[in-house]
C-alpha cells in the first residue's frame, strides 16, 4: 500500500489474523541500496512464527534524499501501523538490519522523543550506528567481508549530507534512557562489531534492558550468507524469541 506521502509499505498479515502485535522492519543497503521487497521471506516467516502484522517501509535513499528523509519515512509508516484496527500500539516493536538497524534504532529515539507511540522493543541486526567508525583504520581491516570501512564511509556521507551527526546519528545521543526493550547482534568480525557492542553497553548504564548476541567469526551479513548453517539458526531464533517475549500479550 502506498501513504499519503508516498512512501511504499508492505503488509505481511497473519493469516489467522494474528495476536494483535505488529513489528515495523526496515530494510539494510548502507542508506543508499535496497528495498522493502528484498526481505519479504524474512517479513513472511515473522508474521507467520510470531503471529504478528510485519509492515515493511520502503523509505527514500540517499544521497538523493539523505537525513531526514529516509528517518521521516520510517516514523510515518510507524504511525500508520499504530493506527491499524488490528494492531495493538502497546505491543509494537521497530526492527531492522545494518542501515535498517541504525534506522530502527534513530526511530525509537524519535518515537522516545515525540511521545506519540510507545515502542514496545527494537532489534538491531549488526546495526549502523555510528559514523566515526568510518575514521579508525582499524577497521579498514581485509578480511572484512559483505561490508568494509570504505563501503561504510561511503554510506554515511551519502546519508548525513549537510546534517549534525549529533542529532542524526543514533550512537552520538547523549542520553539514551526511556528506550524501550532492545536485542542487539552482531558478529565479531563485522566492521560494525564495536559500535554495536558500545551501543548496548551504552543502553545497559541508561537502565534499558538490553540482550546482546555476539556471533564469534561472525562478518557483516553472514545469515544471509550462510542461511542453513545452525549459527544462523541460533542468531534467527534468538531475535525471535526475544520479540515473542517483548510482544506477548500485556
Amino acid at each position: 500500500m502506498t501513504l499519503p506521502s508516498g512512501i511504499s509499505l508492505r503488509v505481511h498479515r497473519p493469516p489467522q489474523g494474528g495476536d494483535g502485535s505488529g513489528l515495523l522492519w526496515v530494510h539494510g543497503g548502507g542508506y543508499v541500496l535496497g528495498n522493502a521487497a528484498m526481505d519479504d521471506g524474512w517479513c513472511r516467516r515473522l508474521t507467520r512464527e510470531l503471529e504478528t502484522t510485519v509492515v515493511a517501509v520502503d523509505y527514500r535513499l540517499a544521497p538523493s534524499h539523505p537525513f531526514p528523509a529516509p528517518l521521516d519515512d520510517c516514523y510515518d509508516a510507524l504511525r500508520w501501523t499504530a493506527t491499524q484496527p488490528a494492531i495493538d500500539s502497546a505491543r509494537i516493536a521497530v526492527a531492522g538490519a545494518s542501515a535498517g538497524g541504525g534506522l530502527a534504532a534513530a526511530l525509537a529515539l524519535l518515537a522516545r522523543d515525540r511521545g506519540e507511540i510507545v515502542l514496545a522493543a527494537q532489534v538491531l541486526v549488526y546495526p549502523m550506528l555510528d559514523d566515526r567508525t568510518a575514521d579508525r583504520h582499524d577497521a579498514d581491516a581485509a578480511h572484512r567481508r559483505l561490508w568494509n570501512n570504505s563501503s561504510n564511509r561511503l554510506g554515511w556521507s551519502a546519508y548525513l549530507g549537510g546534517a549534525d551527526p549529533s542529532t542524526a546519528v543514533p550512537a552520538r545521543r547523549v542520553d539514551l534512557r526511556g528506550l524501550p526493550a532492545t536485542w542487539v547482534g552482531v558478529g565479531t568480525l563485522d566492521v560494525l562489531y564495536a559500535e554495536s557492542m558500545a551501543y548496548a553497553h551504552r543502553l545497559r548504564a541508561a537502565e534499558v534492558n538490553c540482550e546482546l548476541e555476539v556471533v564469534s567469526g561472525g562478518f557483516h551479513g553472514f545469515d544471509a550468507v550462510a542461511p542453513k548453517t545452525a549459527v544462523t539458526a541460533d542468531f534467527l531464533r534468538s531475535q525471535r524469541e526475544f520479540l515473542h517475549r517483548a510482544l506477548a500479550s500485556r
